[in-house]
């Protein structure tokens, strides 16, 4: 991937962190390198289709938001049709600050990023012209921030409350933005989990659950014991091409998406490229 990138003429800075403390303080250190008014989260095991960073791009700029994500679509389960999952809530006018939480009607939106569900979605609307913004619970593997707004809502400075091994960091930093600024996702959608095994295995901590309703850069505990429907709701709420496809098929073969190095791609106004293939590295890297 690096010599792709570089035969192309792009710059590539690989960066090698340690020791390792957990996702949460992996991202804030990505997020402390970045210099652009934007950032790309993408986790090293998914596609995105050529044009994709363009159009998030596009749409965070009009929108004026925190972030705009782009789901990623577990192609393996093409066959399994669940239309149950498949509601979807579109932003008919701009993008507005919304709070969403664990256990509100919100946060069921969630279940249109399991398996093939948004790409069945899609694929029915693909006679529309132009990219539509939809209403999000949060998304997992592809998502554009807007720098200053996802500094201002903490970042991921709370990596210092949770333990190294935890989950759902992701999760509770976009809950925070567009807690204050709005965030959503495009459709269509062109990131593609690879779906290979996750390294992420120990999900007993998980952030939203909790830190909610800390202020940015607060301190917690980790203390405390969640019931066995809570944790039921943990798992499912992986959807993000991680855990939820792993639960529904019990075969083991999905176990999530792997999101110990992250791939941050600067990108500023005058900045356009195209992303066509996958980023696989073993270190952190910024793409300028």
């Amino acid at each position: 991937m690096l010599r792709y990138l570089r035969a192309r003429g792009i710059a590539v800075d690989t960066l090698r962190h340690l020791p390792r403390r957990g996702m949460a303080e992996q991202r804030a250190f990505l997020l402390a390198q970045a210099s652009a008014p934007a950032c790309l989260f993408l986790d090293d095991d998914v596609i995105v289709e050529p044009g994709l960073l363009a159009r998030l791009h596009t749409a965070l700029r009009a929108q004026g938001c925190g972030f705009v994500g782009s789901a990623v679509h577990g192609l393996s389960y093409l066959g399994q049709l669940r239309p149950e999952q498949e509601s979807i809530e579109f932003w008919d006018g701009p993008v507005v600050p919304e709070t969403v939480r664990p256990g509100t009607a919100a946060w069921a939106r969630h279940h249109l990023h399991s398996a093939a569900n948004l790409f069945h979605v899609q694929s029915r609307l693909a006679q529309r012209s132009g990219p539509r913004l939809y209403r999000v619970a949060w998304i997992g593997g592809c998502v554009l921030f807007d720098a200053a707004k996802l500094r201002d809502c903490g970042g991921f400075d709370f990596w210092q409350a949770l333990p190294a091994e935890h989950c759902g960091e992701d999760v509770l930093a976009q809950l925070r933005v567009m807690e204050r600024y709005g965030g959503c996702g495009i459709l269509p959608s062109g990131a593609y989990h690879m779906e290979l095994p996750t390294t992420v295995t120990m999900r007993e901590v998980d952030a939203p659950h909790v830190l909610l309703g800390l202020p940015p850069g607060g301190s917690g505990t980790q203390t405390g014991t969640r019931s066995d429907t809570e944790l039921d709701t943990q798992i499912d709420r992986r959807v993000d091409g991680r855990v939820d496809t792993q639960i529904d098929t019990q075969t083991g073969t999905r176990s999530g998406t792997t999101i110990d190095t992250q791939v941050d791609i600067q990108v500023d106004t005058q900045f356009d490229m195209q992303v066509d293939t996958q980023f696989t590295t073993p270190v952190g890297a910024v793409v300028r």
